[in-house]
């Protein structure tokens, strides 16, 4: 009779054990259609935002978001997709939704202190960099050293930029965010010569950056070169594809030939 008890427990034990891994194989195959699903939803964002169509992208995303929202690649698109209309509120917001959902995904964090730089909050933005920075996996730290030498420079502390600035030069020689920055702070420096030199290697990589350009054309009319500053000016105005860099970049040319 105890024998037969047993026998039905064990039994009874099997059906319920087959019934949950059952259960739990629907809802896994379930789960995993919708990351698929959303997924495939977020490239189709992505390629949109790619083109500059940020307005599509972020509805891309956020459908992707209402069919799974556990994806801190998503986060951070939307994140991106936000700060691009100038939503920095949303913006942080969504970056430090991904790096919830993963504290180690450092591509996120550095992202997170881009917009912080966008808010002036220069405190946050320099922890953000910081960790960037001390990520041994990271494949591009010049990145966040170079985001580290903006802020420096714009908190006025030009010799810790110069100084992250060629940190990240040596990690990328020909990198031209850290070139165009060397030369910002030479410039504020008054150091107009070695400004100009570093504008000109950065345009060297970066040939149709029209801000580099406009930054060059700065430093050539402070050291009184005003023909050559003229003439950045000029190529500024003629790469611009913003309208109000455009018109600045005019204003400033003809500013430029008054003095001539």
């Amino acid at each position: 009779m105890k024998a037969n008890f047993v026998v039905r427990l064990l039994a009874l034990l099997l059906t319920l054990s087959l019934f949950s891994c059952g259960i739990y194989s629907h809802f896994a195959e379930k789960k995993r259609k919708k990351i698929e699903q959303s997924a495939t939803i977020r490239k189709l964002g992505e390629a949109y935002m790619g083109q500059g169509e940020y307005t599509k992208a972020l509805r891309e995303f956020l459908k992707a978001e209402s069919i799974y929202s556990d994806d801190p690649y998503l986060h951070e698109d939307l994140g991106i997709a936000y700060m691009a209309k100038g939503r920095l509120d949303k913006s942080v917001l969504e970056f430090n939704t991904a790096l919830e959902i993963n504290p180690d995904y450092s591509p996120a964090r550095n992202n997170l202190g881009s917009a912080y730089i966008e808010q002036e909050n220069w405190k946050a933005a320099i922890s953000c960099f910081n960790k960037v920075k001390d990520d041994l996996l990271y494949a591009t730290p010049h990145y966040p050293l170079s985001n580290l030498g903006f802020v420096y420079y714009k908190i006025g502390d030009y010799d810790k930029a110069i100084s992250y600035y060629e940190e990240a030069l040596d990690f990328k020689e020909d990198f031209p965010k850290a070139l165009q920055g060397l030369g910002l702070v030479y410039t504020a420096k008054g150091n107009y010569p070695d400004a100009i030199i570093y504008f000109q290697k950065a345009l060297d990589v970066a040939p149709n950056q029209a801000r580099i350009y406009l930054d060059v054309g700065k430093a050539y009319q402070l050291n009184q070169e005003y023909n050559k500053s003229y003439q950045a000016y000029k190529k500024a105005a003629a790469l611009a594809t913003d309208r109000h860099m455009k018109e600045e970049a005019e204003e400033k040319a003809q500013q430029v030939l008054k003095i001539q």
